[in-house]
């Protein structure tokens, strides 16, 4: 099978097209025949050596996948023949993946196998960090940056079904149009306005009750200042930095709640866990088709690097989407 590799042993961070031999499910395991796959954050920081692979994973890149599955491990007989989307550890930029048959999403006729690749990397890390960490309810004001990433565009749909009034920030004026256009409550362009001080303004002075921070550094103690008392922070990346300075005195008396994630180095059995609540209580939005992930772009597997390139020039507003097997699912 093709797939891509990286970063190379020479130490290049050039995106490598490869022949590897088509991988074998093990107990509990599916083999998909990868229609399209997902390009995410994480995909950029491996290929440039910052995002090592967890033990076991493969050192192909990718973390969520859609197609068919055409094999299975012990255990998952029941899943041979199904369209499945999956979140995985690695591998996904392949033609064909092994994934945890516990982290499959059914894949119904009429959901488009690019939308569904879409899916699995920011609903998991949505549903994790803004409901069950952030603690996120019907009414709430939170605040989330990176408005128009496949992150936040994702926080923006599932806070609407979910009753959250969702501000966002944003690198320009037109990326906050767009935000507004996908549901936004509010949305700030953070190079043109102080954010801390536009929160204020959107929540007519209460502040936000919680922050999902993708930005880190500097940023922590500004978002601090944006939220409600007892708001929790969550922190699942640190784009500028991984160290800041919080005024404590103002945790303690405000009963603030700082807290935060990584998704890909849990076990199976949590991933399961959340695959099972999103199968639950979110999966019903997206077969209905009232939930779907917005997509910015796609491109064949062979084009990869231009993928990426997309996403590290920072002007996409949703997903980025590598077309695998597309044709043969059609």
């Amino acid at each position: 099978m093709q797939a891509i590799v990286a970063p190379q042993p020479d130490g290049a961070q050039e995106l490598a097209l490869v022949e590897r031999p088509v991988p074998r499910p093990g107990p509990g395991e599916v083999l998909v025949e990868v229609a399209a796959a997902g390009v995410n954050r994480p995909d950029i920081l491996q290929r440039r050596g910052l995002y090592p692979p967890p033990p076991g994973a493969p050192d192909i890149l990718g973390l969520e996948i859609a197609g068919k599955v055409v094999a299975v491990g012990s255990g998952a007989e029941d899943l041979i023949g199904r369209r499945v989307c999956a979140l995985v550890a690695g591998g996904g930029y392949a033609e064909y993946c092994v994934a945890p048959a516990g982290t499959c999403l059914p894949v119904r006729d009429g959901l488009c196998l690019v939308e569904a690749a879409a899916m699995p990397e920011t609903l998991f890390t949505v549903w994790v960090n803004l409901f069950e960490r952030g603690f996120a309810a019907d009414g709430d004001w939170v605040l989330v940056h990176g408005g128009t990433s496949g992150i936040g565009t994702m926080a923006i749909a599932l806070g609407a079904q979910f009753g959250l009034h969702v501000i966002v920030t944003c690198g320009s004026d037109e990326k906050c149009r767009r935000a507004i256009e996908l549901g936004a409550a509010a949305a700030i362009n953070y190079r043109t306005r102080d954010f801390v001080e536009e929160v204020k303004r959107a929540t007519g002075g209460s502040g936000v009750s919680v922050v999902l921070d993708m930005v880190g550094g500097d940023y922590v103690p500004r978002n601090l200042a944006c939220m409600a008392d007892e708001g929790r922070h969550v922190s699942i990346a640190f784009q500028r930095g991984a160290k800041c300075e919080i005024p404590i005195k103002d945790v303690m008396q405000r009963r603030l709640m700082l807290t935060g994630s990584t998704l890909r180095p849990r076990s199976i059995e949590y991933k399961t866990m959340v695959a099972d609540a999103l199968r639950r209580t979110v999966w019903p939005l997206v077969e209905s088709g009232r939930l779907k992930p917005v997509i910015d772009s796609s491109f064949p597997l062979t084009r990869a690097a231009e993928a990426h390139a997309r996403m590290e020039k920072g002007e996409h507003v949703g997903k980025i989407v590598l077309e695998v097997g597309l044709r043969s699912h059609s």
